[in-house]
């Protein structure tokens, strides 16, 4: 058993735990950030990687347009490495609503979010997939971030400058004492060791999972979870973030993400956040409505769908969230009796930055701390260690140069030995022993058309000639990376992904009989 000490305890490993542990540090603030998966294991790693703009709110939501359009400026000027400013476009079709269309630009000036209409002849120029039923389109400063770097750099950086990061490591309870919490008591995942950590401040950064959370302290947070699914092209369809131009509804957002694009999105209501999962149902009808604005989506090759949990504090009204607000709360809990425990819920990952601030700046008052909060002014470090999440760059660098023997191990998305074994150091680096999972998060592997077909033997038999004791957990790491591939599979199962999944089958199970292993 280990007992820690630290001034402010950090719970939930996204983009908004690992923003606050960065803040926190800036300003001095010994901190831990515990994370029951890895970094990035919510919503945060389940999104479209779209920076809002802000306009898509301006009708329902002006206070969230507000946020997302000063974040937006922030973000592209400060983390720049983790941002793809492409812009985007709102795109109306024949039989759109008119009032809608007309009041836009007034909706966004109020906003104060800059809008151009453009011809829909020259929209069609820029974007040549777009639909020839296009009547109206007007230019936004949207644009695509990385949300999976974002959160690996800011944690780097928190790391740097002084703060603890315990990944794999689950909130079992709290123990508390005159207004308190005195310990938090966790379990680490794999090892199955508890830790306590006594600190002067805990907070709850955890997401969809914050009222699972702050039930430990007996404390009721009302919240809505609304799921959102998404389908990853093979290839990318357009330079720009597309958006259909009407209030927000089901696959209405194209975002470029690299080497692919990102379709989405819908809102189903759920009970629990672990519920999260693509249905085939929602898949159609994404397909379906995207399609009207880029037809060739109606063909194009899928290779994988996710949902994500949007978690939004609110009460249930049974129409899939579209009508709570996309804004943020900070909860300081001093109502439930509780001095030391913060609760920072909803938002969005655009505006992860600002909600990291708001409850930094909370804690550091409880702290008696006058640092003020340098994120708004001092640029997002890029860190080596991070590189190689980015879409694109194991190539560049691999054909450009490599060594002998520097044989790849991911012909996907074309990743070496050399990029897993860097990778690899990070892992360890942070306490971890590496896996498929841990591997892809921090890379490429696995995300390309085969999705791990041929990577995860590979990968998996580099690992087991460098560590004789990897072959302990050898596979389960392959099926466990595999069943979350297979995921993502099973809702684009036609046309060629129904072929790599006929092809996977047969060499996982067929020729290794990696299924009956696995049972035995």
């Amino acid at each position: 058993m280990k007992t820690h000490k630290t001034q402010a305890l950090i719970i939930g490993g996204g983009a908004t735990g690992t923003g606050i542990a960065r803040d926190l540090a800036l300003r001095g603030v010994a901190c831990i950030l515990v994370e029951r998966g890895d970094i990035n294991a919510g919503a945060s790693g389940s999104n479209h990687g779209l920076l809002h703009s802000g306009a898509r709110y301006v009708l329902n939501d002006a206070m969230t347009s507000m946020e997302c359009r000063e974040e937006n400026l922030l973000l592209k000027a400060l983390a720049s490495h983790c941002v793809e400013d492409t812009g985007g476009m709102f795109v109306a079709l024949e039989g759109d609503d008119a009032s809608y269309i007309a009041e836009f630009p007034n909706l966004c000036a109020r906003c104060g979010i800059p809008v151009e209409p453009i011809d829909p002849k020259a929209a069609k120029e820029l974007e040549p997939e777009l639909s020839d039923r296009v009547i109206a389109a007007y230019l936004t400063p949207d644009a695509s971030i990385d949300p999976f770097k974002l959160s690996l750099e800011n944690i780097s950086h928190a790391r740097k400058l002084g703060a603890t990061l315990l990944c794999h490591h689950r909130v079992l309870g709290f123990e508390m004492e005159k207004g308190r919490i005195h310990q938090v008591r966790l379990k680490h995942t794999e090892s199955g060791e508890e830790v306590f950590i006594e600190a002067d401040q805990v907070i709850n950064a955890s997401g969809a999972w914050a009222a699972e959370i702050a039930a430990f302290a007996g404390i009721t947070i009302p919240m809505v979870y609304s799921k959102g699914s998404l389908l990853v092209t093979s290839d990318r369809i357009t330079q720009r973030v597309i958006n259909r131009l009407r209030p927000p509804g089901d696959g209405d957002i194209l975002v470029p993400g690299g080497t692919v694009s990102l379709l989405g999105t819908t809102s189903v209501q759920i009970n629990a956040p672990d519920l999260a999962h693509p249905s085939i149902p929602e898949i159609d009808r994404i397909v379906e409505e995207a399609s009207q604005m880029v037809p060739m989506l109606e063909s194009a090759r899928y290779i994988r769908a996710y949902s994500g949990v949007r978690p939004l504090i609110g009460s249930h009204t049974g129409n899939g969230g579209r009508s709570e607000s996309r804004g943020f709360a900070v909860l300081d809990h001093e109502k439930d009796g509780l001095n030391n425990f913060v609760t920072i819920a909803g938002g969005k990952l655009t505006t992860y930055r600002l909600m990291a601030e708001k409850g930094a700046d909370l804690v550091c008052h409880r702290l008696r701390v006058s640092s003020p909060c340098l994120t708004r002014t001092q640029p997002l470090p890029a860190s080596p260690e991070c590189r190689w999440s980015q879409p694109g760059l194991s190539p560049k660098l691999w054909l450009r140069a490599h060594e002998a023997g520097d044989m790849l191990l991911c012909e996907c998305e074309m990743v070496p030995k050399s990029v897993v074994e860097d990778v690899i150091s990070v892992i360890q680096e942070q306490n971890m022993k590496p896996d498929l999972k841990s591997i892809s998060l921090r890379s490429r592997i696995g995300k390309g058309p085969c999705q791990g077909a041929f990577c995860s033997l590979r990968v998996s038999a580099y690992l087991h000639d460098r560590d004789a004791e990897y072959s302990d957990r050898e596979l389960t790491s392959i099926s466990g990376f595999l069943r979350e591939r297979w995921k993502g599979l099973r809702p684009v199962l036609w046309g060629g992904q129904l072929m790599q999944a006929e092809l996977q089958e047969a060499m996982q199970c067929g020729l290794l009989n990696l299924e009956l292993q696995q049972r035995n």
